[in-house]
This record gives C-alpha cells, structure tokens and sequence, in this order.
C-alpha cells in the first residue's frame, strides 16, 4: 500500500476565466487573478495567494502542447523550499476564455541548472489502480513525466533553454 493510498482522490480540477479575470481551484474557491496573458503556446497567470502560509503570490504557464503546468511560487520567509519551479502534469481543455486543467498526479521539482526530481508516482498509481484515471490517461501522464525530464536533462536542467526548443519563450514578474 502506498503512503497515498487511503486518502487517494479524484484527479483535481482547476479553472482559469480569463474574461472574468478569476482562478477557481479545486476546492470551487474563485481567486482574483492580477495577470492574464494569452500566447500561441499557453495561458500566463500571476496573483497573490491569499490565506497560504507556505507562500503569497504565484505566478503560472499552462503549456497544453506539453502537457505541463509551470509555476513559480513567491514563498514567504521560513517556508522556502530548494525549487525554481514546480511543474504539475496535467490535460489542459480551453473553451473560449475559459481554460480548464486536470491534475494527472506526477509533478516535477526543478532545480535550475542542478536537477529535476518526480514526486506523486504513488498517487498516480493509487490513482489508477482504484479506476479514479483511465489506463491511457495514467500512459499519458507517464509520457509526459518522461519527455520532461529527458528534455530537462539535455539542456542542463534549465527550463528556458528545454522549452526553447518547442519554441516557447517565457516571461515572468520576477525572473
């Protein structure tokens, strides 16, 4: 049994409107978001996390073509966490102004420059053992898992540099 295994839930769902300007998170909570921006390859978001003692303000990509949701979070002092960025596998859906993703479980911890570590595998598999994702849901997950890492990996572990090569070039507030 794995750590996750009592306490695993259904794939989470998030929703990005970008004409009403909000984030609704899984929990049906709607943020107001400072940022939208639209790209050819993604959806940018920045807004400050209200009620979050880890950190305060985030800043995301949604890039659907790789499956992939970046995000730099602004931890609050006492809570940093050795990362640059914290990639969430995911489907991501638009509809008009109205983006949508689903959490696939695997996540990345990158590490500019240094590493990238896989974390949730147990969730995913819990996941898909008790029928909460499709076989080709949890393939797709591991695909992506796959291609990010070797794709990290041969450019150094340096996002900017991976994602150049699928000609997408991101900006951030504060990077």
């Amino acid at each position: 049994m794995t750590a996750h295994a009592e306490a695993i839930h259904p794939p989470k769902t998030e929703t990005f409107d970008v004409t009403n300007r909000t984030n609704t998170d899984p929990k049906g909570i709607a943020r107001e978001v400072e940022e939208y921006r639209v790209e050819p390859f993604g959806l940018y978001l920045a807004r400050p996390a209200p009620g979050r003692a880890q950190f305060h303000y985030l800043e995301s990509w949604l890039l659907p073509g790789l499956g992939l949701r970046l995000t730099d979070f602004w931890f609050r002092p006492g809570h940093e966490r050795d990362q640059d960025f914290y990639l969430d596998v995911v489907s991501v859906e638009r509809d008009g102004g109205t983006w949508r993703t689903t959490d696939w479980y695997l996540d990345l911890v990158v590490r500019e420059g240094e590493r990238v570590e896989v974390v949730d595998t147990d969730e995913l598999l819990a996941a898909a053992a008790a029928g909460l994702l499709a076989p080709a849901e949890a393939e797709r997950a591991l695909e992506i898992t796959y291609a990010t890492v070797e794709g990290l990996a041969a450019h150094g572990y340096r996002v900017d540099r991976w994602l150049s090569t699928h000609d997408i070039h991101l900006t951030w507030r504060r990077r």
